[in-house]
């Protein structure tokens, strides 16, 4: 079967899309096994994760997506972006606000800027940050976990808890690039006292409005950004008094802006959407591949 698609990133986090409300695509191959192949970098289109276009019934569409590893994700920041500008680029939803059915919950995205060259700005309703850890989920005797003290590989690591449809570390450094994130980033990933797994975030903070980020994602490893890795940040980096409700993010792929609506409890992150490329694969693929 020949399968299209379309490659995308938000700030260098790459997705591969693909329209599925038919349920032809999954007829012939589970997510898990499109994931793996399609994602990777030598064998495949290449990318951190693919996203799904499905219908929904109570929303204005669905949203699923699978980790580079098979794993599948609740939610995604850059890749909810993509999404949405996805939709409005195809016709298949004729509107910029979307209510979107994901395994986390709804999300509403909106188109706030797009232009010819296959750029925009998507303005994401995140909703309400979790904070209780056995929601999150991270095993804790507290009702939050705010600089927690984690023991990781014998060395007491200071971490904040946050869920935002995934689960997420936060750790507070002086320079986020002396940190070996391959090392660190997998073991806080991995750790027993997340049993889920986590996206880890390290963040430097420059000022009240202003913080430095990389990110380890769970299922893919380092990426060039992570949206709800950075509406985390903003979340911890303020609950600890580092930070304003508002700030600006630096990540590797780029910057996003992130907001946290005091009054409704919502976090609003605004960032780039981009198009790369479009093409077809013929599934399955040839063998060892």
């Amino acid at each position: 079967m020949e399968i299209e698609f379309v490659k995308m990133h938000g700030l260098g986090n790459d997705f591969v899309i693909l329209d599925d409300r038919t349920g032809e695509i999954h007829a012939i191959s589970t997510y898990f096994d499109l994931a793996k192949h399609l994602c990777s970098r030598h064998f495949g289109v290449g990318a951190d994760g693919i996203i799904l276009v499905l219908d929904s019934k109570t929303h204005d569409i669905r949203f699923r997506i699978f980790n580079s590893d098979g794993s599948e994700a609740s939610m995604c920041g850059n890749g909810m972006r993509c999404f949405a500008k996805y939709l409005l680029e195809k016709g298949i939803v004729k509107k910029n606000v979307i209510r979107v059915e994901t395994p986390a919950g709804t999300v509403i995205p909106e188109i706030v800027k797009n232009d010819s060259k296959g750029a925009g700005l998507v303005r994401v309703d995140m909703g309400e940050p979790i904070l209780a850890p056995d929601k999150i989920p991270f095993i804790s005797t507290g009702s939050q976990a705010l600089n927690e003290i984690v023991l990781v590989n014998g060395k007491e690591i200071s971490i904040t808890a946050v869920s935002m449809g995934n689960p997420n570390a936060v750790v507070i450094v002086d320079d986020v690039n002396e940190i070996d994130l391959a090392k660190l980033g997998k073991e806080i990933e991995t750790h027993e006292r997340f049993p889920e797994k986590a996206n880890v975030e390290f963040i430097e903070v420059l000022s009240e409005n202003e913080l430095k980020m990389r990110v380890w994602e769970r299922g893919a490893g380092e990426t060039l950004a992570c949206g709800t890795g950075a509406c985390a940040a903003l979340v911890a980096a303020h609950m600890i008094g580092k930070t304003s409700n508002k700030a600006l993010i630096h990540l590797e792929g780029g910057d996003l802006e992130i907001e946290w609506n005091k009054t409704s409890n919502h976090i609003f992150k605004t960032g780039p959407a981009e198009f790369v490329f479009t093409g077809t694969v013929n599934w399955p693929l040839e063998s060892g591949n």
